[in-house]
């Protein structure tokens, strides 16, 4: 499974980097032809990324679900960006999970993504 991520400060990238995952981080040109999982994290009060919302403006035809990356001290805007791309792109939360993650939401991240493979493969071979 592809996972396609957005960092600013290095908290996403330092996820993925312990995910043992192909992972690509998006760059003002990126396009991608295949389904992914995107990765990206909360900024301002809440908001997506303007970086995440230039992708998806090329490529939201294609994520299979989202997590986002927050600080709890945020409150209810912790992890929000997932939350607003999931409702305007119409895929599931994966998780949110804080600053770089701990060994735990790599786990749980991973199970996911294991979820929503086989989900896909059933779907693909119904």
């Amino acid at each position: 499974m592809r996972i396609i991520f957005d960092s600013k400060t290095g908290n996403v990238k330092r996820f993925v980097g312990k995910l043992d995952m192909e992972c690509t981080q998006i760059t003002p040109e990126l396009e991608i032809e295949v389904p992914y999982i995107l990765i990206t994290y909360t900024t301002g009060f809440g908001q997506t990324p303007q970086m995440t919302k230039d992708f998806l403006s090329r490529n939201g035809r294609l994520p299979l679900a989202v997590a986002s990356s927050g600080n709890m001290n945020w409150g209810n805007n912790y992890g929000r960006a997932a939350n607003l791309i999931a409702e305007q792109y119409g895929v599931p939360v994966l998780m949110k999970f804080e600053l770089s993650g701990t060994q735990k939401d790599v786990v749980r991240f991973k199970q996911g993504v294991d979820q929503i493979v086989y989900t896909d493969r059933k779907v693909d071979t119904a």
